[in-house]
């Protein structure tokens, strides 16, 4: 039973730019480096990660629809899932993103083992389903845990009740 259409080129054009935007997009002035937005809105503690990872998970839908195996579904999956909890510590997380790249990496996994065009069946879209309310619950408690515990030192400094 189809579900949705097969995955176009288009649709790829789309992946690669979501990844460059997240993990690639502005050169580091003076170095062959680059970041993107992921680390730097994961510099907002709580709602950064979360929502990147919201983001990350867009190429995930789109290996689904391009016929990417299960495994790999899962490897993606973990990849947006280390990048959400390293990603969560303040600092040394948003530099571990910008080095990590999830979502390049997540690219080019999709682009290996793309099948080409084939139909998702329903299986494969409940399987999809529960890899993203698994990921993403993983980086909502991590954003909350983070949060609570930046709450909590900045109440015993400034000794707010």
């Amino acid at each position: 039973m189809e579900v949705l259409p097969p995955a176009s080129d288009r649709k790829d054009e789309f992946a690669r730019l979501l990844a460059y935007i997240l993990d690639d997009l502005i050169p580091i002035p003076g170095t062959k480096y680059r970041v993107g937005l992921d680390p730097l809105i994961g510099l907002i503690p709580g709602l950064g990660d979360t929502s990147t990872a919201a983001f990350s998970s867009l190429i995930l839908v789109h290996a689904l629809r391009a016929g990417v195996p299960r495994v790999v579904l899962v490897r993606m999956a973990f990849n947006i899932l280390i990048n959400s909890i390293l990603g969560a510590l303040p600092g040394i997380g948003d530099l571990f993103s910008a080095w990590f790249k999830s979502n390049q990496l997540n690219y080019r996994l999709l682009k290996r083992h793309s099948a080409g065009p084939r139909v998702s069946t329903v299986s494969d879209w409940l399987f999809l389903i529960l890899l993203l309310v698994i990921v993403l619950t993983v980086a909502l408690v991590v954003a909350f845990a983070v949060g609570y515990m930046a709450y909590r030192m900045a109440s015993l400094l400034f000794g707010w009740s």
